[in-house]
């Protein structure tokens, strides 16, 4: 299995509507370690690595984003040097 890295920002209505919460358990049900915290122009930064299917599967998940969340964007880029364990909320 090959392992990946996205890095990024989701952008919208993504503060305030457990968006963080919501990437978390998305994130560990897949298997997938990394972050998610809230940036002070509204967005969240994401750091996503894992096995490139889960990776995926929690990206296409955050797209939509949990009820209350209205997503505009979410835009990952791969990147690498990063040693994640679990997920956190920051």
């Amino acid at each position: 299995m090959k392992r990946v890295c996205l890095h990024g920002h989701a952008r919208g209505r993504v503060q305030g509507v457990s968006y963080r919460a919501f990437a978390r358990q998305s994130a560990l049900r897949h298997g997938v370690s990394g972050y998610a915290r809230n940036l002070a122009d509204g967005r969240v930064e994401l750091l996503l690595c894992g096995g490139e299917e889960a990776v995926d599967a929690v990206a296409a998940e955050l797209r939509r984003g949990p009820p209350l969340a209205q997503v505009d964007a979410v835009a990952l880029t791969p990147t690498t040097g990063h040693n994640c364990d679990g997920f956190l909320i920051e």
